[in-house]
């Protein structure tokens, strides 16, 4: 029996809450990185593996699903990914190992890595070409909501309750998707029918065919260096304050300060997409994100810090958004979900390298401006591969 249509604004809402929680235990991960180096007494290098052991699950579940999702619908790929990661993240609450609590980051990041570009397919297949771009990105302003409960049940239950009791808050989720699975319908673009009749390997060719190759380069270009720079910056942001001299709960404060920027940057993201366009967006906000790093990773004072982690906030999330928005629309349906897991999988990768980088140069007694200035570089990488060879996809119906 087909699902019933949803108005643009409940799919919204149901998307994006499951997006909400996915952002809550990433950004919740960043301050229990934190809390664990001190409870267990991590090297910079075994603080780098809980960050990119997390990419490395992200990386095999947004290629795993995103097949999937083309098999089987974004529907039931977007429950089980969240009843995956939910699940995991209340276990690693109850672990005293750093083995067993890398194995559960693992699970986590295959359920998140698969949930996001599945979740962001499923909602542009379903509103008109007009409102695609902004619906998107209105999507992926739930992540700094998550970002925001995250900041705030680490300040205030962290150093109060112990990390264990943040897991278990952050395992909530498992409980919506049961709500997910009665109200969410699937995308009404995808036809199984169809579907079935392709092999994985088809559609795995497909996407690096002489019709999709140059989109496929671009976004996995794209996706690598954003990734990279994002976890590498954002996972070690409590640390890296902490290196520079403030307290555990003083660092909190801050990056709570600095998460509450995340919300304008998505917002004017999301209003400028349909405006000036996806790659005008993407280059204007990775720009003012390389330079926001560049500035942070040099900072001497609380307020070049402060200020430059505000920006780097609102230009690299209002990033994220059009990625997000950018990524489905550049493969027809039958590889849609294919295409954009490939592509995010590819991210994940540098999502693996990032905190690895980091740890390994901190140990290495490289300082924070040098390892944020790679970052820079990288995001510039991914400014020209977009500005140079990325096609414009605003109002473009997709088939």
């Amino acid at each position: 029996m087909a699902d019933k249509p949803i108005s643009q604004k409940k799919l919204l809402g149901i998307a994006g809450t499951g997006w909400m929680f996915d952002a809550m235990d990433v950004g919740m991960l960043s301050f229990i990185i934190t809390a664990l180096a001190a409870e267990w007494t991590l090297t910079p290098d075994e603080m780098g593996w809980i960050g990119s052991v997390n990419s490395i699950g992200m990386a095999v579940g947004a290629l795993l699903f995103g097949l999937w999702a083309d098999r089987i619908g974004r529907k039931n790929v977007f429950i089980i990914t969240l009843v995956l990661f939910s699940l995991a993240s209340g276990i690693s609450a109850l672990t005293t190992s750093l083995g067993a609590f890398l194995i559960l980051r693992f699970f986590i990041g295959a359920g998140l890595g698969g949930e996001l570009p599945v979740a962001s397919t499923l909602v542009s297949e379903s509103v008109p070409a007009k409102d695609r771009g902004r619906v998107v990105v209105l999507l992926e302003s739930f992540w700094a909501f998550g970002w925001l409960l995250s900041a705030i049940i680490s300040y205030f239950i962290i150093p109060e309750y112990g990390w264990r009791i943040a897991l278990v808050i952050s395992a909530l989720p498992a409980l919506y998707a049961i709500y997910l699975r009665i109200k969410l319908p699937d995308s009404p673009a995808f036809s199984p029918e169809k579907v079935e009749k392709r092999s994985i390997m088809e559609n795995l060719r497909e996407v690096w065919s002489k019709e999709h190759a140059r989109s496929t380069l671009v976004l996995w270009i794209l996706w690598f260096t954003v990734v990279f720079s994002y976890y590498g910056i954002f996972l070690w942001l409590p640390s890296v304050m902490v290196m520079k001299g403030f307290s555990i709960v003083k660092s909190f404060e801050y990056v709570l300060i600095m998460t509450l920027a995340q919300l304008p940057g998505y917002y004017s993201a999301a209003w400028l997409i349909e405006k000036m366009g996806r790659k005008f967006v993407l280059v204007t906000y990775l720009l003012g994100t390389a330079a926001s790093a560049l500035v942070f990773g040099n900072a001497e004072t609380i307020g070049v810090l402060l200020g430059s982690g505000i920006l780097l906030s609102f230009f690299n999330l209002g990033a994220w958004g059009a990625l997000y928005a950018y990524s489905p629309e550049q493969y027809p349906t039958v590889i849609r979900g294919t295409g954009t897991g490939m592509a995010a999988a590819v991210g994940r990768v540098g999502g693996i390298l990032g905190p690895l980088l980091v740890g390994t140069m901190v140990s290495a007694g490289y300082s924070i401006g040098v390892i944020f200035t790679i970052f820079c570089i990288s995001i510039i990488i991914g400014v020209l591969s977009v500005a140079f060879l990325g096609r414009e996809t605003r109002q473009v119906e997709i088939v």
